[in-house]
């Protein structure tokens, strides 16, 4: 792949990961203004620091993206970029989760 072939692919990625954090997935998620809401909230639900809540809720998208992986077929386009978008916005909320704490 070429330099600017992975340009493309990763400003789209980040475009899409942006769009959807700060458009529909806040509507859905947030309250109050506060973008970690549903973070903080499964932190006391399972009493567990909101960056273990975090992690829990990533998991299932690391299941799927290892089973992708290990899958003898290429996986729909659809279906992996969901699966990145997914893993790259929540590896974001998480560092914002640990600088909201500073």
């Amino acid at each position: 792949m070429t330099l600017d072939t992975f340009r493309k692919l990763a400003e789209n990625r980040f475009k899409v990961c942006l769009d959807l954090m700060c458009g529909k997935k806040n509507e859905e998620y947030s309250r109050n203004n506060d973008k970690l809401h549903n973070f903080k909230r499964a932190a006391l639900i399972e009493d567990l620091t909101p960056e273990m809540a975090l992690l829990g809720m990533m998991t299932k998208h690391l299941v799927s993206i290892i089973d992708i992986c290990q899958d003898s077929e290429l996986p729909e386009k659809a279906l992996l970029a969901e699966k990145v978008t997914d893993t790259v916005n929540y590896l974001i909320l998480l560092e914002a989760i640990i600088e909201e704490q500073r």
